[in-house]
C-alpha cells in the first residue's frame, strides 16, 4: 500500500520504508534532526496505516460494547477510547480506537489487519440494529505531537489542544476541508491525529506542514518515530503485539481494558488471568549492545533461549539501540543482561519492577 501522500514525501525527497504493511517515509532530513524537533518542538507526520470503519444504528453502543474490551456505553458525543478486538481466548486480534460522534462512532484500526478485523465485527452483527461500513477510502490521516504542537495546531484551526481531553474528539475547519482533530499520542507528548476527506489531505498536510516549521519543528519520518515511541514504553500492534499474545503479556490491560463494563468477547480469560493468573512471559524494554537485533532474535543466557525480540530502533538519547522484548519471567527483572545473535542485552524496564507511569501511552499525550 502507498499513502496519498505520497507526492508530497517525493518532493522532500523522503526515503521510504515499510511501516504496519505501508510505504511511509523513513526519514525527510536526518532522522536524529527529526528525533530532535519531535522532542523540542513539532513533529508532522504521515499516518496513513489505518483502517477506517463506521458504525452507526441504534443498537451501536450495546453491539460494540459487547465484543471489544473498552467501555463503548460510557462514551459521549466528541469522546474517544482504546479497546481491543479478541478472540475467545483472550488473544488480540486487532487494536481499536473507538470515537462518538452524534450519530456513529468511527473506529481506526490498522491496515494490514483490516479485512479480519471487519469480518470479526461483521459477523456478530445478528439481532442488532446496528451498520458496519469500510470507510478507509472516505478519509486521509497525518499526526501533529511535540511540546509546541499546540501552538502549531492554533495556527490552521479552532480547537485548543490542551482544552480537548484524552482521546477527545472535535470537528474543525483546516484547509477548506471539514476535519476531525483526535486528542493522542504517538510517543507519549502532547498530539493529536488529523482525520481528513481524502481528496483534502494534501491540502491538509501543506497548512500543518508550514505551521510546524514556524514553530520550530518539521515533518519527521517513521524512524525517528519509533526510536522515540520506544523510549516512550509505546507498543506497536504487528510488532510488538498480534494475536499470538494476550494483553497482559504485552503490557495492555491497563490502558486498552475496562474492568468493569461486563462481558465481551475474551473476557473470561481477560479477567482470570487479573484475578488468579500468574504470567510465565512479559514485554520488557532493553537495551542493546553490538548490531542492532532484528524482530524474533533470540534473547538467550546461560546457554538456554528465554525469549525473543519484537523490535528495535537506535535511540540518540540513550546513544544506543534501544528495543522490546518478550522474557520469561525468570529472566525479565531490570539489569538481567542476555545475548542475541549480534551483541549482549540488558532489561532496562520491567513489569516485574514497575516504576510509576511504566507504559502507559494511552494516559499520554
Amino acid at each position: 500500500m502507498d499513502t496519498p501522500l505520497q507526492s508530497k514525501h517525493a518532493a522532500l525527497r523522503a526515503k521510504f520504508g515499510s511501516y504496519f504493511g505501508v510505504s511511509l517515509p523513513a526519514e525527510f532530513d536526518g532522522m536524529a534532526g527529526e528525533w530532535r524537533r519531535a522532542r523540542e518542538s513539532a513533529a508532522l507526520f504521515d499516518t496513513n496505516y489505518h483502517a477506517v470503519f463506521t458504525l452507526a444504528g441504534p443498537d451501536r453502543a450495546r453491539y460494540l460494547n459487547a465484543v471489544t474490551s473498552g467501555d463503548i456505553r460510557a462514551l459521549t458525543s466528541g469522546r474517544g477510547t482504546p479497546g481491543l478486538l479478541l478472540n475467545s481466548q483472550g488473544h488480540i486480534l486487532a487494536e481499536l480506537d473507538t470515537f462518538a460522534e452524534e450519530e456513529r462512532f468511527l473506529l481506526l484500526s490498522h491496515a494490514m489487519a483490516a479485512g479480519r478485523t471487519y469480518e470479526t465485527l461483521d459477523k456478530f452483527i445478528i439481532m442488532d440494529d446496528c451498520t458496519l461500513a469500510d470507510a478507509a477510502d472516505e478519509w486521509a490521516t497525518c499526526a501533529l505531537e511535540g511540546p509546541r504542537a499546540g501552538e502549531a495546531l492554533a495556527a490552521v484551526c479552532a480547537v485548543p489542544l490542551d482544552a480537548l481531553p484524552l482521546f477527545g474528539l472535535q470537528e474543525t475547519e483546516m484547509a477548506g476541508a471539514t476535519c476531525r482533530v483526535l486528542r493522542r499520542a504517538h510517543f507519549g507528548q502532547p498530539g493529536v491525529e488529523i482525520l481528513a476527506p481524502r481528496p483534502a489531505i494534501g491540502a491538509v498536510w501543506d497548512v500543518l506542514e508550514a505551521a510546524v516549521r514556524s514553530a520550530g519543528g518539521g515533518p519527521a519520518g517513521w524512524e525517528a518515530i519509533n526510536a522515540l515511541r520506544i523510549e516512550a514504553g509505546v507498543r506497536w500492534f504487528g510488532s510488538d503485539f498480534d494475536d499470538t499474545v494476550i494483553p497482559h503479556e504485552a503490557g495492555l490491560d491497563e490502558t486498552h481494558i475496562s474492568y468493569t463494563k461486563g462481558c465481551y468477547t475474551g473476557q473470561e480469560i481477560v479477567e482470570r488471568v487479573r484475578s488468579r493468573g500468574k504470567l510465565n512471559r512479559w514485554l520488557v524494554r532493553l537495551e542493546f549492545s553490538g548490531e542492532a537485533p532484528g524482530a524474533g532474535a533470540k534473547l538467550e543466557a546461560g546457554g538456554k533461549s528465554w525469549g525473543q525480540v519484537t523490535s528495535s530502533a537506535y535511540s540518540p538519547g540513550a546513544n544506543a539501540y534501544i528495543g522490546f522484548g518478550y522474557l520469561r519471567r525468570e529472566q525479565s527483572a531490570v539489569g538481567t543482561e542476555l545475548t542475541h545473535g549480534g551483541g549482549a542485552a540488558r532489561v532496562t524496564e520491567s513489569p516485574a519492577e514497575p516504576p510509576k507511569n511504566y507504559f502507559h501511552p494511552a494516559k499520554c499525550g
